[in-house]
């Protein structure tokens, strides 16, 4: 789903559509900007040319009772607003419950999970990949690749980007999220440490000089 898809009424058929979604306030949901920063290095090391990911808060239909909680649903979406793929809050909760998970680990699992939904359904390719297999990686915890039962995974570390193997079917553990800059190949990685001093102004362009 995208803000492109809402259908717009005709102005004769009173009924009103949905709020339009809005780039998330700052600081309005701390530990999915956290955890969004840290998904975000995986789509600047993997995607060169692309902008970083960003909130979409999608308010909700009716303003929320005095003292109540906004119930609108949050997304991991393209800097253009566009995302696919489900919410990334806590939308349908009973009272007392926080609108985000205390569990930092299970928040950033869920937001690469969205943010891998939304740049392979926008830009029609598999991300991120896994360099030695070629195939797509997958968050989720330590051990799950190579655990015959997924459950027995260490759910309380960290979340990684994991590969299902080649053909022996021998799956593994690439990277923690957030860390795939460092199982790049040696060519891929030089490049990106010279497009980041690039932009922090150490090199010229053409490698010549300091910037003042």
């Amino acid at each position: 789903m995208n803000y492109f898809s809402y259908a717009r009424n005709d102005p004769g058929h009173g009924r009103q559509g949905p709020p339009e979604p809005r780039p998330a306030e700052p600081g309005r949901w701390p530990k999915l900007e956290a955890a969004l920063a840290v998904v975000n290095r995986d789509v600047l090391a993997t995607l060169p040319g692309q902008d970083a990911l960003v909130l979409m808060a999608e308010p909700p239909w009716q303003d929320a009772s005095p003292g109540g909680i906004d119930r609108g649903q949050v997304y991991v979406a393209m800097a253009d607003g566009r995302w696919h793929g489900n919410a990334v809050n806590a939308c349908d909760l009973e009272e007392g419950d926080p609108p985000e998970p205390d569990d930092a680990a299970t928040v950033l699992a869920v937001v690469a999970d969205a943010a891998q939904s939304t740049l392979m359904e926008l830009l029609w390719k598999v991300w991120p990949t896994c360099w030695e297999h070629g195939i797509g990686l997958h968050p989720g915890p330590v051990g799950t690749a190579d655990d015959e039962d997924p459950e027995e995974a260490d759910a309380d570390g960290p979340p990684v980007w994991w590969c299902r193997g080649g053909r022996d079917g021998e799956g593994h553990d690439v990277a923690p999220v957030g860390e795939l800059a460092g199982a790049l190949p040696g060519k891929q990685r030089r490049a990106l440490r010279r497009g980041e001093r690039r932009r922090d102004g150490r090199i010229m362009p053409h490698g010549v000089g300091k910037r003042e």
